[in-house]
């Protein structure tokens, strides 16, 4: 055949071929061969080209854009991204936390909410979800929880049963249980969700004062969500919606964004505020800590190859730029290991190296080797050296997104505070931020998941759960999925 396009198929190397339909054979009748390495290449890149899912987080996707800083928040942070004016190259990846790669986008569960911001001084990375808190407090209990939403060991099917023995195990699930059942555990597209840190992080100035930090980032176009009923009805019309719909609305023009908002927590407050401020089962009270608005962020740009930079793509909060820390927070501090470690598994030791997790500043690093390595590489390889190498400089960079701590080792989850409990904010969320067709649709949830599989003992364990809760929802949840109106 003529070609007529003007560019010519190549092998993976450059190098010309001479058909795209035809494999090389002994005669056309006879036997193909091995030396037709074109086609050897074509059949294991095929066989390669898919990397493991995410553990969670699998199905999803995302998109660039960029981040810029509307009002001066240079008193609590000298991050260069975060000074007043400044411009900043993002990436999203918006996600569920439970499906696999091939699930519906309209489950109802957590969404993934994580940025990659490309400062001057290096990735900084949020790690967040839709919503303000979680499931679990401690992160030894993370990994059971995960396996609890997802499929079992005999029949690989997800299960209503294994799910809520999970919860009503766990108290602590009860204000993240309530905001998934509620309106919001379905949005209506990934534009129309907030985004939170969830986490609490730590803020530092120029003069060295720390401040203990929430970022939420509010959607500028208004929170939509879907019903039980239109999230069913679209799982099974369109299970990619939510992908197609930001895909779709980047196409022409239309630029979601979201105004970026901080609480922020003198550090001294921490020690003696009522509740623990680094439980991530927690909010703190608005009326308390209100938020301050820092800039605003706007996806501009889809992906054009959704692999390389969707897929391949690394968030870690381990990823901290000066004026940028952690916090006490047993959940984070879990997650500073593990994120980077998952992508070390998945993606190989110089998953940094892909293109779309590389920072777009110079790089001075002593790494040396491993699969995949394609930054080069200079002499000196060791430090300390009196050869030029790269120095550390503790004056200018110091540790200073620091806080101290003592006592014995033990096996805990936080002291408790006055206001610690399981129960009350899940109660204010459901009797104080919801109003009634709000709480119809919470309990119609409720009623339509428990019924679903549930078993005793699990089921009256569930009832109980929702009644410390809220008394009167948990009665009517029991009457719904019983059937009766004692």
């Amino acid at each position: 055949m003529t070609n007529s396009s003007g560019k010519n198929t190549t092998t993976d190397a450059g190098i010309p071929v001479s058909s795209n339909e035809h494999s090389l054979s002994v005669g056309p009748d006879g036997p193909i061969v091995m030396h037709d390495h074109y086609l050897m290449e074509q059949m294991a890149a095929f066989n390669r080209e898919m990397i493991p899912d995410r553990q969670p987080h699998a199905k999803g996707s995302g998109a660039f854009g960029h981040f810029e800083v509307t009002n001066d928040v240079s008193k609590y942070t000298k991050a260069k991204f975060l000074q007043p004016g400044t411009k900043t190259d993002v990436l999203i990846r918006f996600s569920t936390v439970a499906g696999e790669s091939g699930s519906p986008d309209t489950w109802r569960d957590p969404r993934g909410f994580s940025i990659k911001f490309y400062t001057e001084e290096g990735n900084f990375d949020m790690v967040g979800n839709n919503t303000p808190v979680f499931f679990v407090r401690d992160p030894m209990k993370f990994q059971h929880f995960i396996h609890s939403q997802k499929r079992r060991a005999d029949n690989g099917l997800r299960d209503h049963d294994m799910q809520w023995d999970f919860w009503t195990l766990a108290p602590e699930s009860a204000h993240q249980v309530a905001w998934l059942m509620g309106d919001r555990g379905v949005p209506a597209t990934w534009r129309h969700m907030n985004g939170y840190s969830s986490h609490t992080y730590m803020w530092v100035n120029t003069e060295g004062e720390r401040f203990w930090v929430k970022y939420h980032f509010k959607t500028d176009q208004g929170i939509k969500c879907m019903t039980q009923e239109q999230a069913d009805q679209m799982a099974g019309s369109d299970a990619d919606y939510h992908r197609r719909d930001l895909f779709e609305a980047i196409k022409r023009g239309d630029y979601p964004s979201w105004t970026l908002h901080m609480q922020i927590m003198p550090f001294e407050d921490a020690k003696t505020y009522r509740i623990n401020p680094f439980d991530l089962t927690k909010v703190w009270p608005h009326d308390d800590y209100p938020l301050v608005e820092v800039g605003k962020l706007t996806l501009n740009r889809n992906p054009t190859d959704f692999h390389s930079e969707i897929e391949q793509a690394a968030f870690e909060p381990n990823n901290s730029v000066p004026g940028t820390g952690f916090s006490p927070d047993k959940m984070l501090l879990a997650r500073v290991i593990s994120y980077a470690d998952a992508h070390r598994a998945r993606l190989g030791v110089n998953y940094k190296h892909i293109p779309v997790n590389s920072p777009k500043c110079p790089v001075h690093s002593y790494s040396q080797g491993g699969t995949m390595r394609i930054r080069h590489s200079t002499d000196p390889v060791y430090t300390p050296n009196s050869k030029g190498g790269a120095e550390a400089d503790s004056q200018r960079y110091p540790e200073d997104a620091v806080w101290s701590t003592d006592g014995q080792l033990v096996r805990a989850a936080y002291t408790l505070r006055p206001d610690d409990d399981d129960w009350s904010q899940a109660h204010t969320l459901v009797r104080q931020v919801m109003d009634d067709s709000q709480r119809d649709r919470l309990v119609s949830n409720v009623v339509g998941h428990l019924s679903g599989g549930v078993t005793e003992p699990v089921l009256e364990r569930a009832f109980e759960y929702w009644r410390n809760i809220d008394q009167q929802v948990g009665e009517r949840i029991e009457q719904g999925v019983r059937g009766t109106n004692s």
